[in-house]
């Protein structure tokens, strides 16, 4: 499980550091192995997935009927779009610069985890998620027996 959230800055060559307190975890519960692709619900976000999280969520997005935009949305923005990286000595992963220039990434990012992914947008963007908040409309059932 991932949690929480990291400021960091790109590197010019375009190189994202894992936070040493997830190098252990990134190494032991995937091999290294992460996938980078988009968010399917965000324009500013990029999702890193262990890679075995990953080949679950992309079969199952691949199954997905093809008739519907929805799933084609999903599979071009999560299938087409992932890029598989591994961190090198320095527990450094580097990203496309296509997919930093589609979610407008440039140097100073903050890497939050999501449970089984990370998110990363850049430090304007993140501050945007920040301050959204829930109002009663946005309470539904599922919501409502939450103890927040």
């Amino acid at each position: 499980m991932f949690h929480g959230e990291t400021a960091i800055t790109i590197d010019d060559k375009g190189r994202l550091a894992i936070p040493t307190s997830y190098r252990d975890l990134v190494a032991r519960a995937c091999g290294n192995r992460l996938v980078v692709t988009y968010s399917p619900f965000d324009t500013d976000a990029l999702y890193i997935y262990p890679h075995h999280v990953w080949e679950t969520l992309r079969e199952k997005v691949n199954a997905l009927p093809k008739a519907k935009r929805a799933n084609r949305i999903l599979q071009f923005k999560l299938v087409g779009a992932a890029t598989f990286v591994e961190p090198d000595g320095s527990g450094r992963i580097s990203l496309p610069a296509s997919h930093r220039a589609a979610v407008g990434i440039d140097r100073k990012v903050v890497l939050q985890g999501s449970g089984d992914k990370f998110e990363l947008r850049s430090e304007q963007a993140h501050l945007g998620q920040v301050h959204q908040i829930l109002g009663d409309e946005d309470m539904d059932d599922d919501l409502l027996g939450l103890p927040l």
